[in-house]
């Protein structure tokens, strides 16, 4: 099995786990299988298409937590009637959004399983203090706002680690030109020059990764634009943060 086959053999398995820790954290006693089953099999009888996690108890009396892409669902106990959405508990000065958490929870373990070697590394100067996961592509106006800033960032201790994201999807020039970067001899120099619109000769190799990192950050992290960078914790920032905010929000 060749490098790519074998990373996108593990995007189903990597979704599964998302699902299956996005309500994981703080679990309550485990429901009758029977009504677990029962309110399976209604869901799948609405939507065989969709995979469902683990049915939970919830905060919320008479429903059940069902993980399904990315979001929950919160189901009556004979599975006729669910509300979709994220759960926010009420708190002195603020909402707490549980639901976020779980999933933040999930986005580690998912981003722990990626293979470094398969991403362009940008390492940290000295000792490094954090890490972030950057889904890129080469033409976006901010991600190459971001790239001007990484040896900032490599000088605060923080390490990037590019994940390609062709935004017109694996049939556009714009999958050639970042599949170029990791095909290169010296991908690091190569992504840095086609950021700064630089004349780079297109080649793209076989077995290149770029078709598995597209497909994670469709299916399982939920990417929408570029850049989309996944912070330590599993926080999503959907854009570009400048260093200093950026350090903040890493807690360095």
């Amino acid at each position: 099995m060749t490098v790519l086959s074998k990373s996108l053999a593990t995007i189903g398995m990597l979704g599964a786990l998302l699902v299956g820790l996005t309500i994981g954290q703080g679990a309550s006693a485990a429901v009758d299988p029977e009504i677990a089953k029962q309110i399976k099999t209604r869901l799948q009888a609405g939507n065989p298409d969709a995979t469902y996690g683990e049915v939970r108890e919830s905060p919320l009396s008479g429903l059940y937590e069902v993980p399904v892409a990315g979001t929950s669902l919160f189901v009556t106990e004979d599975g006729s009637y669910f509300v979709a959405g994220d759960l926010y508990q009420t708190k002195v000065g603020g909402l707490r959004n549980i639901s976020e958490e779980h999933r933040a929870t999930g986005r580690v373990a998912v981003m722990d399983a990626q293979e470094v070697e398969d991403m362009i590394v940008f390492p940290a100067e000295g000792k490094p203090k954090a890490h972030i996961y950057v889904f890129t592509d080469v033409d976006c106006g901010y991600c190459r706002k971001l790239h001007n800033d990484v040896p900032e960032l490599n000088k605060r201790g923080i390490e990037v680690r590019y994940l390609a994201f062709p935004r017109g999807g694996l049939d556009s020039l714009g999958y050639r030109k970042i599949a170029t970067a990791w095909c290169a001899d010296d991908p690091n120099q190569t992504l840095t020059d086609l950021k700064n619109r630089k004349d780079v000769p297109l080649k793209v190799c076989k077995d290149n990764p770029v078709a598995a990192h597209f497909k994670l950050g469709n299916e399982v992290i939920n990417v929408r634009g570029t850049p989309t960078i996944v912070m330590q914790d599993g926080t999503v920032v959907p854009g570009y943060l400048p260093p200093d905010t950026m350090v903040q929000a890493l807690g360095i």
